[in-house]
């Protein structure tokens, strides 16, 4: 039985098409309720800044969390081939 974490592109296809329809939806909803006025854009600008400040934070936090993984993982697999090779070396004496 195929689940479908075994198909990338299936899932990239459907997140895809259910994001574009979402935004289609929005853009078509908000045409139609378009009854704020100019002065009530102010609060939601600034709101909007803080969000894509914090979305940028937890991003830039994750890269860094990822480096420091990658790197830790880079080394231990260079501790464990030295290691495998110094066996070797022994089992030779």
């Amino acid at each position: 039985m195929r689940r479908i974490t075994n198909l990338p592109f299936l899932v990239f296809f459907l997140s895809f098409g259910t994001l574009w329809l979402a935004a289609k939806i929005g853009a078509h909803l908000r045409g139609r309720l378009r009854l704020q006025e100019e002065d009530h854009h102010k609060d939601f600008d600034v709101i909007l800044a803080a969000a894509l400040t914090l979305l940028g934070l937890i991003i830039g936090f994750s890269f860094s969390m990822v480096i420091s993984r990658y790197d830790q993982r880079k080394n231990y697999e260079e501790n464990e081939a030295n290691a495998i090779g110094t066996e070797y070396l022994r089992v030779k004496l």
